[in-house]
């Protein structure tokens, strides 16, 4: 059968430029599974998207204009069911076979047509029937209303088209944005579907004001790319138009000098690729003067408000040349240039504005404030919130480094918050912290102070740098632990996908900060710190919270390569000390790599069971009541090893005190061959009880290895 490649367009207006990318890969994705399930288009066929501001498009190899016929198998129903005592077919089963298609003029010909098989306990009935493969228009027709109610639509709107009939009149739609177009095109032929009042035709409209052609015709549906971009002035590709601005910045920035490139910002170049349909990157520049306020500052209003390329120097600062992507490219760009600068200047001036005013109040004189400020119903102001985060950094502030480091904590922490009333914070919510920073440094406050209030939000999403001293870190672990100790304590869980309180984000920078820094306190420790805090605010939650954090660390484990056994041998013991993780998991790794390992695991699992339904077992031998061989030979053993392997575990070798016990196998197989634990004399039953405690404790201290047993 032959095959033609199929090309489908939507024009439309201008589309969510943040949705663009997802907008079409979802139509091109579901309009070739569709087509691909109806037998349209071959399994292996290749599908190009198409995404630019005013188009979702599809490109679809070896698309068949006729899908092929396909036998098919129906049950009908149990043959007590469909036929009578003597053979001959139930109305009931007639009337399935008519509701089929099926000729039943004669019965006995249509029940000898059907098939017998088991289905269960009970023999049905089958029909075999052919149908007819969907043709192009039928199947494409399909395909495209699958397509766009399926679109990850952000948010709807509802538009009118004047109806085809004599009468005037209006017929609503809901869609993203109003339509003006369809394409449709299998090879050269136009496919006459329907979607959103509007008919396919081959053609459509390039660049709103570079278009070489209007409206641009398209011949054939290979020819769909080549031809927008000669005729329309358009590249379709969001991809190839995202590289072509790629390409354009760093040749405008070379340009500049200096070592200049623009700043790094994949979810800002995605935005801006979907604002042009053919960029033209130019160069702009601001008055110096406004490189006295913070870069963060400058950098955010620029990218944030303005889609806007700053470009960074050599050694990493701010300079006054920024990049524009114009979706024009006039003669001269000197007005467009023109007109960007003086948009970009209030926007500056702004900045400047509150930066110069928030510096007239220290951050102290804010605190007060803070009390006017709600965080939470149920858990008070800001202000009652700063002063438990003030309580639990001194706590840890004196654990980890004495009076100097907790005083420290507590100055930061009291001020950590003061930035959101100033008016730089209110207008960038997103530079709170690194403000803070800036005006504890205007303020006089020392470095180590200043860093830390910067960074007591860090790390605020994955992969994101910890805080840069030991007064930050400890700031911003009492800063999570409030606010999860407090959460948990008022009942506010995550569930599902939600969590509007960022519970698990909170939960993985503590992990983070306990494993990466090695933090010298454990997990049950800290959280026993924090809560005494909100006195009788809070109600229980601790043990959700544990678990929490303890499941948190092991997915997070999991997602860095650890094996699911690995994790959870180590994860079993619940270790205190987080930092101590990642040296048990080696250890583990390296114990599970030895020949011995299987045969330990399994003995270990054994004994559990064994100490298990026991019960309460004292870890003690009596070397008198020591009978058969095979125990004196496990107890001299473990006499010589144990000491060994605990002194490495001390020393922090976990590896090397695993791999000691592996000598342990042949003594405890052997022990297990020749020696009845529950032997009838009740002296005799507790010490080998005894003796298995002891190994049992021995081999379980640096992770639960009866987790490593198949």
């Amino acid at each position: 059968m032959t095959t033609q490649n199929l090309l489908v367009e939507l024009f439309v207006e201008e589309l969510p430029p943040k949705a663009l990318n997802k907008l079409g890969a979802a139509f091109s994705g579901v309009l070739a599974e569709q087509l691909k399930a109806q037998g349209l288009a071959a399994a292996d066929a290749v599908v190009t998207a198409f995404a630019s501001p005013r188009r979702l498009a599809a490109h679809v190899t070896a698309v068949s204009a006729q899908a092929a016929d396909k036998a098919v198998q129906q049950k009908l129903m149990p043959v007590a069911v469909g036929l009578d005592a003597a053979g001959n077919a139930t109305p009931a089963l007639l009337k399935k076979l008519q509701a089929l298609g099926a000729d039943v003029s004669a019965p006995a010909a249509a029940v000898a047509a059907l098939k017998r098989a088991p289905d269960g306990k009970a023999e049905a009935l089958f029909y075999d029937s052919v149908v007819k493969g969907a043709s192009l228009q039928a199947g494409l027709q399909k395909a495209l209303e699958e397509a766009l109610a399926k679109l990850p639509i952000p948010k709807v709107m509802q538009y009118q088209l004047e109806t085809d009939c004599d009468l005037p009149g209006w017929s609503s739609v809901n869609f993203v944005r109003p339509a003006h177009s369809l394409i449709a095109l299998h090879g050269s032929a136009v496919v006459p579907v329907k979607a959103l009042g509007l008919t396919a035709g081959n053609r459509t409209q390039g660049h709103r004001f570079e278009a070489q052609v209007s409206p641009v015709v398209l011949q054939h549906a290979d020819q769909y790319a080549e031809t927008l971009k000669n005729d329309g002035s358009v590249i379709a590709s969001f991809a190839e138009r995202r590289a072509e601005i790629v390409r354009q910045l760093q040749a405008a920035a070379a340009k500049v000098g200096g070592g200049c490139q623009p700043i790094e910002d994949d979810a800002l170049l995605d935005e801006v690729t979907a604002l042009v349909e053919r960029p033209n990157v130019l160069t702009c520049q601001f008055e110096t003067e406004f490189l006295g306020v913070p870069q963060e500052c400058l950098i955010l209003t620029m990218k944030a408000n303005q889609k806007y390329f700053p470009l960074i120097d050599a050694s990493g600062k701010l300079t006054n040349r920024f990049l524009v992507v114009s979706n024009i490219t006039p003669d001269d760009a000197s007005l467009v240039i023109g007109g960007n600068e003086r948009v970009v200047r209030p926007r500056l001036a702004d900045a400047k504005f509150f930066f110069d005013q928030d510096r007239k109040k220290t951050l102290e004189s804010r605190v007060e404030g803070l009390s006017k400020v709600v965080y939470h119903n149920k858990l008070g102001t800001q202000g009652e919130r700063m002063a438990r985060v003030c309580a639990i950094a001194k706590a840890i502030g004196q654990q980890l480094g004495g009076d100097l480091l907790a005083k420290q904590a507590e100055q930061a922490a009291r001020l950590a918050k003061t930035d959101l009333l100033t008016d730089m914070v209110g207008e960038f919510p997103e530079l709170q912290g690194i403000m803070g920073g800036y005006y504890a440094r205007h303020d006089g406050l020392s470095s180590d102070v200043a860093e830390a209030i910067e960074d007591h939000y860090k790390p605020r999403f994955a992969g994101d740098e910890l805080p840069r001293n030991n007064v930050g870190l400890v700031v911003a672990l009492a800063d999570k632990l409030e606010t999860l100790v407090g959460m948990f304590g008022i009942g506010n869980v995550p569930t599902g996908d939600k969590d509007p309180f960022a519970l698990r984000r909170h939960a993985l920078g503590v992990i983070r900060m306990l494993v990466e820094k090695d933090v010298a306190l454990g997990l049950p420790e800290l959280l026993a710190l924090s809560a005494p805090v909100f006195g009788d605010k809070i109600t229980g939650g601790a043990g959700a919270l544990i678990d929490f954090i303890y499941d948190r660390l092991s997915g997070s484990l999991r997602e860095q390569g650890f094996s699911a056994q690995e994790v959870d041998a180590v994860m079993a013991l619940r270790p205190a000390r987080l930092g101590q993780v990642n040296l048990c998991l080696s250890a583990v790794r390296a114990f599970a790599a030895l020949p011995e390992s299987p045969a330990l695991a399994a003995a270990n699992k054994r004994i559990g069971n064994i100490l298990k339904k026991a019960g309460e077992v004292d870890a003690h031998v009596n070397p008198a009541l020591l009978q058969e061989e095979a125990e004196k030979g496990l107890y001299a053993a473990m006499q010589k090893l144990l000491p060994e392997s605990e002194a490495l575990f001390l020393a922090g070798d976990y590896t090397a005190s695993l791999q000691t016990l592996a000598a342990l196998r042949a003594p405890v197989d052997a022990f297990f061959d020749d020696v009845m634990v529950n032997a009838e004399e009740m002296d005799l039953r507790l010490n080998r009880q005894g003796l298995l405690k002891s190994l049992h404790v021995a081999m379980n201290r640096v992770a639960d290895l009866s987790r490593l047993a198949a």
